[in-house]
C-alpha cells in the first residue's frame, strides 16, 4: 500500500513539474501569438474588426497551454490599462475585455468577425 501511494504522490509531483517545465515556452508562443493578431489586425485595417482580432489573439495564446493563457491575460490587461489611461473610452475597453476572456476561454473568435473580412484572417 505505502508503495502504491509513493508510486501516485511521485506521478503527481512529476507530472506538476512537468507543465511548469512547459510555461515559458507557452507564454513566449502566447505572446507570439497576440503580435500576429495585432499584425494582421493592422494590416487588415477593416472597419468593426478590432473585437475579432482581440477575441483570436487571445484565443490562439489560450491553446498553447496554461502559459499561453498567462501571456494572452497579461499582455490584454495592460494593453487595456493604457489605453484606458489614454483618454479612450471605459465602455469600449470594457468590450475589448469580452472580446479578449471570451478567446481566453476557448470560445470560437468568430462571434466578433465583421461581415466581409477576408478568409485570409
Amino acid at each position: 500500500m505505502r508503495l502504491l501511494l509513493a508510486t501516485l504522490l511521485l506521478a503527481s509531483v512529476a507530472a506538476i513539474q512537468a507543465q511548469f517545465y512547459n510555461f515559458p515556452a507557452e507564454a513566449f508562443q502566447g505572446a507570439r501569438d497576440m503580435w500576429s493578431a495585432y499584425s494582421d489586425m493592422r494590416e487588415a485595417n477593416w472597419k468593426d474588426s478590432d473585437k475579432y482580432f482581440h477575441a483570436r489573439g487571445n484565443y490562439d495564446a489560450a491553446q498553447r497551454g496554461p502559459g499561453g493563457k498567462w501571456a494572452a491575460e497579461v499582455i490584454s490587461n495592460a494593453r487595456e490599462g493604457w489605453q484606458g489611461n489614454s483618454g479612450r473610452g471605459h465602455e469600449d475597453s470594457e468590450a475589448d475585455q469580452v472580446a479578449n476572456r471570451w478567446g481566453r476561454e476557448g470560445n470560437d473568435p468568430n462571434r466578433f468577425r465583421p461581415a466581409g473580412l477576408p478568409d485570409k484572417y
